[in-house]
């Protein structure tokens, strides 16, 4: 059943923030990125009663934002209007952009009240579904690494770590695990934290990551996986907005620089009964049946899934050996060299991390595959085969087995995939690949410094 918020709502809010003038709605396109309006605070109570009508191509267009005519849904649909309606418990304030601004998320419909099927946050539902008619729920929590990176380029045009506000120093060395590191993005961190309170995300501890500005903080696990994507979504915004009154910016790019780490977005998923209990729970460290078969699942599907765990072109630059970025269908026990790790911890806690989508993947189209293809594991109770011990990238080697590494492959696999055409959605799958196939086209059209440094003098 999907929830629309209520007017009392929104009431309620403005009774308690009378300082409110601005409001941003917004919904999260196929794309990942959040596409929406400002509007005065007196417009937001119709948007509650009737919703806002929006055309149905922002649905489909390109990372930039750029219409995708192949899908239908321009002019031969006369770039109708679909209605967008609030998210329940996502009006807020939105302290970086003024205490005068609040936020709501919006999702899509039809003018009928009907689910757009091509909205991520539907097609997430959709999947949920199959798991609540199963009486079966999934705990999830995301990770997104991330670097923070200075508003100006070096003098050749590169990207550069973001100078301390502290110190005014630029972070040298990749110093994992660093507390000074941390300590020189403080004042960052602090107000990040502060904003995650006020807008009800649950952001917990931060780590220096593995290069030079590089870092991750974690979101608490959530029995309500369509949550813990709104977290997600909402977190990357408020990172994105506190960078900037901070003199850097946060980037969610899988692969900023070439010789350094890339950006990971990590999930952790169990699943509980209808009692609350994790049915993930074992004293193997392996974990129980129904881990393994999820493992399977997610094992099986992975090549499938890799249009939506790595959407773009340079999603592919992050998967290498080595590189704590898994290259291939491998699962272990407390083993971060392959792609789906058992953490190590107490026999309740047990679940699965999934470690091979980029934090520049759309969360609710990641959570969507990640789960559709636990749950293909656990109906038809697949093996996952025997663990992987020791390097994982060794032993895929040795397998001679690996993901899609190109986005033209990835996005070929998904098309012609049963399962995840089944379980999100037979139109979303062809409307999502005509809008990869379209940007691949675009972005190969343009011609780089790299074509005239290999080849305008070499051709």
């Amino acid at each position: 059943m999907v929830m629309v918020a209520d007017i009392q709502e929104c009431r309620d809010f403005l009774a308690a923030n009378p300082q409110v003038r601005f409001v941003e709605v917004f919904f999260t396109s196929m794309t990942g990125v959040p596409r929406g309006k400002r509007l005065r605070v007196h417009e937001l109570e119709a948007i509650y009663e009737y919703g806002r009508f929006l055309p149905g191509s922002v649905l489909v267009v390109d990372t930039t934002g750029a219409d995708c005519e192949d899908t239908g849904l321009v002019w031969e649909d006369g770039d109708a209007d679909r209605r967008a309606r609030p998210v329940p418990g996502t009006l807020t304030l939105a302290p970086w952009l003024g205490p005068d601004v609040a936020q709501v998320m919006l999702s899509m419909y039809e003018l009928d009240g009907t689910p757009n099927d091509l909205d991520p946050r539907h097609v997430l539902r959709r999947v949920l579904d199959r798991y609540a008619a199963d009486g079966l729920t999934p705990v999830a929590a995301c990770e997104l690494e991330y670097y923070l990176v200075d508003l100006e380029r070096g003098p050749r045009g590169e990207l550069l770590p973001a100078k301390s506000a502290l110190t005014g120093q630029v972070p040298t060395g990749i110093q994992v695990y660093g507390l000074p590191e941390l300590e020189a993005h403080a004042p960052f961190l602090r107000e990040l934290w502060d904003v995650a309170d006020a807008i009800g995300v649950p952001l917990e501890g931060a780590i220096s990551e593995f290069a030079p500005g590089q870092v991750e903080l974690t979101l608490k696990h959530k029995a309500d996986a369509l949550r813990a994507a709104d977290d997600a979504v909402l977190y990357k915004r408020a990172a994105k907005g506190v960078a900037l009154r901070h003199g850097c910016e946060a980037t969610f790019m899988a692969k900023p620089w070439s010789d350094r780490a890339g950006n990971g977005f990590h999930v952790h998923l169990s699943i509980n009964d209808a009692s609350g209990n994790n049915l993930c729970a074992a004293e193997d460290v392996e974990g129980s049946a129904l881990l393994k078969h999820a493992i399977a699942g997610m094992k099986a599907l992975l090549g499938e899934g890799m249009a939506i765990l790595a959407p773009n072109a340079n999603s592919y630059r992050r998967f290498k050996a080595n590189s704590y970025a898994p290259v291939a269908p491998t699962w272990g026990v407390n083993n971060r060299t392959v792609s789906l790790r058992v953490p190590a911890g107490p026999p309740h806690t047990r679940h699965v991390e999934h470690r091979v989508a980029g934090a520049d993947a759309n969360p609710y189209l990641v959570l969507a595959v990640l789960l559709a293809s636990a749950h293909h594991g656990i109906k038809n109770k697949l093996d996952p085969g025997p663990a992987v011990v020791g390097d994982g990238y060794a032993a895929a080697a040795k397998e001679n087995i690996r993901l899609p590494n190109n986005w033209f492959a990835a996005v070929d696999l998904f098309a012609t995939s049963e399962v995840l055409r089944d379980y999100l959605g037979e139109r979303f799958v062809d409307m999502f690949v005509s809008v990869k196939r379209t940007e691949q086209a675009r972005f190969f059209e343009v011609v780089t410094e790299l074509d005239f440094d290999w080849y305008l003098r070499n051709a």
